[in-house]
Order: C-alpha cells, then structure tokens, then sequence
C-alpha cells in the first residue's frame, strides 16, 4: 500500500511482517512491540559506509529513543549471518531484520526497494497502533541522520498527551 510515487504515506496501516533477526531463527515485526512507537530503518547494504554511519548514529542515540519508547528495527536485504557481523563490528545493538528471502518482500511492501536489487535508504516512523505516522526516502548516497526522526516522535509524544488529556 505505498504511494503511487514509492514510499509509503502517513496515515496509512502499517503492512505487518516477520523477519529473522538472529541466526536461530527468532522473528521480529512491528507487531510485537504495539503500544511502542516503531521506526524502521530500511537501508541499501551492510558494509556500505553510508550504512554503517547511519546504523551507528541510531545505536549512538539509543537513549533518546528510550526516552520515547521507541523501537529501532533496521531493514535490509543482506542475510542474518551478514547482519551479525555487521551488528557487532559497529555495536549495533537493536534488531537487524533480515529482508532476504524473498528478497525484499518487506521493502518492496512499503515501497523502499531499488531495482537494483537493495532497499531503499527509506525512514518509516510507526505510531503504537501501527499507523504511519512519518516516513522520508532519503538519496542512496547521503546518511539521513535522525532529526526526522526525532521530530516525528516529538508530535507523537505532544499527541499522546493531548489524547491522555
């Protein structure tokens, strides 16, 4: 359900999916963390240096996404096993998701998958019912850094307690 033009718009549900995130075989999706704000961080290729600065800004900026209570779940089409390695050469701590096989079923679905065969550099920000709340597709070749991000979690947070009241 993606925009005629690629990516995803806000305001519409969130495709569900599971996806491995270790080598044993556990699977993680947005669904298991309703009730939380999820971002989703699609992104081109593991060893990319783009990727990898990218991937480490958001495990640097953990305790903000704490103070949300937000979930990062990173996206690509690499394997776990790729996955692993990259997560801890980089300190990655939060899920790697592996968009593999079918290659890019996951990507393709939001609208952030390259013909070439990766998933877009594509940002997606869920709000804890599993709506878009925030997505950016940003150029292959520039990190999109976190203010978007942050932003769109700062209008959940001022939404939430509007609501709450």
């Amino acid at each position: 359900m993606s925009d005629p033009n690629g990516l995803i718009q806000p305001g519409r549900t969130a495709p569900g999916f599971t996806l491995p995130a270790t080598p044993d075989g556990a699977l993680l999706g947005p669904e298991q963390f309703r009730g939380r704000p999820v971002v989703l961080a699609f992104y081109p290729a593991d060893w990319s240096p783009v990727c990898g600065d990218q991937m480490s800004l958001y495990q640097s900026a953990a305790p903000v996404f704490a103070q949300y209570q937000a979930v990062v779940l990173g996206l690509s089409v690499d394997g776990i096993w790729s996955h692993r390695a990259f997560a801890e050469s980089r300190g990655i701590e939060f899920p790697l998701l592996a968009d593999f096989e079918p290659k890019g079923e996951v990507a393709r679905s939001y609208g952030a998958y390259m013909p070439h065969g990766e998933a877009a550099r594509a940002l997606v920000v869920l709000d804890p019912a599993g709506q878009v709340t925030w997505s950016y597709l940003s150029p292959p070749e520039v990190n999109p850094g976190a203010d978007g991000i942050f932003d769109a979690l700062d209008r959940l947070a001022a939404d939430r307690k509007v609501m709450a009241g």
